[in-house]
């Protein structure tokens, strides 16, 4: 980002408004774009040609979005993407969910009708505001072209603070168009928001003696981490809380990586599928809930925590405390900060906290190594198809620490959340469980690569989520991104397959099977990498073999169990139990 400040009472420049978008954009540092041209924003792609500014095609606007949530989620810094009116900005909103769910932050430019002809049938013209508005953090509509950097820096301080999320900058035709003599000054930003947390707000300090209060006189305390410990950036606070106390941590799919999963003290996921934590939260005395949102999942419909359990809930979103649990202590702050001064009040108790709970803390490593123990006959299975719990098995082994996994929706994202392990804290998983959508695999793993282009970042994606997206392949060999997307081939809709044979037993399947493909041969038909495997022997150079590429995506298309009863992981304390009356997530 130039940190070069504008001169005062310099002269004037006159240009449009697709220019001031531009240089509004390369004030703020953004990385690149993604977005799908058209007459309305014309002006703005000729002025990121003439800047210099990164802006990637894509062949579906909701990829670009997908993309850019990645992006934001692996960078800290705002997604960026476009979308002309009508058609373009309709095909925006589920990847909006995505991100507003998650807390993501996203910029999001969208062209509208020219105003002195909207409302007469314009071409594509749509009542886009109305349909966008409910799917993003806020909605600015730009009614004039002089405003344009107020309104920029309006959509990044909205995007960035608080619980971040998506801000839509609706610009009619003649205000891209429109020209304005606009003074140097106009172009400068604010650089608290070009990252997240852009403001942080600590804890009332009456809570958080109360709530010191109630882990002091815990004697199994149980920390519950949700997604916004990597928004906060609070992983070394709560490591640093975590081992000053001697307590344990479990996560749920996003917060993965708040602390390393190798830790002594990690005690995996709860929630739907656990392997150790629903345990720990059953026998636990106090529960401290931070920057969770204790939605369905991660409370197995809401029937997790014990009724009688003391409760104290951190979150930034105040009203988020309390919507589906009880809190006896609430602090809204930023996570962060929170996990700070809750270490700072309860330091002179530290030495004794250790002493008084290190039996405690030594559950954890044992029950974990026991529970690996148990599942090892899985993850080194040698069936074909191959076990989905051996394909994970050999991603925690061949990953580096430093590594990313993107994971989609539904069954690619229900494995990896159960059994991918990170090595350090951080940001190294990357779910889309703001909503759980379908196709994020691959657009993810492009916005995930573009944030870090030195690490080795994975894809996993099924075989439904693939077909819904494999046109972005033409996209990623074009920018020449060298991830490595596994397909999980069961020629299904596994997770839904799964479910009916749960539900309605053997056999009794609808809608939920695909025509077999071979991925590894279209990726190749793509220009990318392509490699099938059948043999579980062969992951190992598979994975190897992606590790090598550098100069494009390679595509692993893994043929893996038709069971349904394998689908999922397995069923007992750890797993998903379906009755009937449930609906799928």
């Amino acid at each position: 980002m130039s940190t070069a400040q504008p001169q005062k009472n310099a002269t004037p420049r006159r240009m449009n408004g697709g220019q001031a978008l531009a240089e509004m954009l390369q004030a703020h540092g953004v990385g690149p774009m993604f977005g799908m041209g058209g007459f309305q924003l014309l002006p703005f792609y000729e002025a990121m040609r003439a800047l210099g500014l990164k802006h990637q095609l894509i062949n579906d606007e909701r990829c670009g979005c997908f993309a850019a949530d990645a992006y934001a989620r692996v960078s800290g810094r705002p997604g960026v993407c476009d979308a002309t009116l009508g058609p373009g900005a309709t095909n925006l909103v589920t990847a909006m969910v995505e991100s507003l769910n998650a807390g993501v932050p996203q910029v999001l430019i969208v062209g509208d009708a020219h105003r002195d002809h909207a409302w007469k049938n314009m071409t594509q013209e749509a009542r886009q505001t109305e349909i966008l508005r409910p799917a993003s953090k806020e909605l600015i509509r730009v009614e004039a072209t002089k405003r344009i950097p107020e309104l920029v820096r309006r959509a990044f301080t909205v995007a960035t603070s608080g619980r971040p999320g998506p801000v839509v900058l609706d610009v009619p035709e003649d205000v891209c168009h429109g020209e304005h003599d606009f003074a140097p000054d106009d172009f400068r930003c604010d650089p608290g928001t070009t990252s997240i947390p852009a403001r942080r707000a600590r804890p009332d300090a009456n809570g958080v003696e109360r709530a010191a209060a109630l882990i002091r006189g815990a004697k199994r305390p149980l920390l519950l981490v949700g997604g916004g410990i990597h928004l906060s950036g609070g992983w070394a606070a709560l490591q640093a809380l975590a081992e000053a106390q001697s307590i344990p941590v479990a996560h749920t799919m996003s917060g993965k990586g708040g602390i390393a999963c190798s830790h002594p003290l990690s005690a995996g996921l709860f929630g739907r599928y656990s392997r150790i934590a629903n345990d720990l939260i059953a026998a636990s005395d106090l529960l401290i809930v931070v920057a969770c949102k204790l939605g369905e999942i991660a409370t197995k419909r809401f029937s997790l925590l014990p009724a009688d359990t003391k409760i104290v809930h951190l979150d930034i979103v105040a009203e988020e405390i309390g919507r589906t649990s009880r809190a006896d202590v609430a602090l809204w702050c930023d996570a962060r900060c929170g996990l700070e001064d809750l270490a700072a009040a309860l330091a002179g108790d530290a030495k004794a906290a250790r002493t008084a709970r290190a039996d405690y803390a030594a559950e954890v490593p044992v029950r974990m190594r026991k529970w690996l123990d148990d599942a090892r006959p899985r993850l080194e299975s040698d069936e074909r198809p191959i076990n989905m719990a051996r394909l994970i098995h050999e991603l925690n082994k061949a990953l580096p620490a430093d590594g990313i996994l993107v994971a989609d929706g539904g069954f690619a994202g229900h494995w990896t959340g159960l059994l991918f392990d990170t090595k350090a804290p951080g940001r190294h998983f990357v779910p889309d469980r703001g909503f759980a959508s379908i196709g994020y695999g691959l657009p993810g793993a492009m916005g995930a690569q573009l944030a870090a282009p030195g690490r080795k970042v994975v894809g996993i994606t099924g075989d439904g989520g693939f077909n819904m997206m494999i046109g972005e392949l033409e996209t990623a060999r074009r920018i020449g991104l060298p991830f490595t997307l596994f397909v999980v081939n069961n020629a299904a809709s596994g997770y839904v397959k799964a479910l009916q044979h749960a539900m309605y037993g053997a056999g009794n399947y609808q809608s939920s099977d695909l025509h077999e493909l071979n991925y590894a041969r279209l990726a190749q038909d793509f220009g990318c990498n392509g490699v099938r495997v059948e043999d579980p022997a062969a992951l190992a150079n598979a994975i190897r073999s992606g590790f090598a590429s550098t100069d494009r995506p390679t595509i692993v298309d893994v043929v893996v169990t038709r069971d349904p009863a394998k689908m999922l992981p397995a069923v007992d304390s750890r797993t998903l139990v379906v009755k009937k009356g449930d609906r799928p997530v």
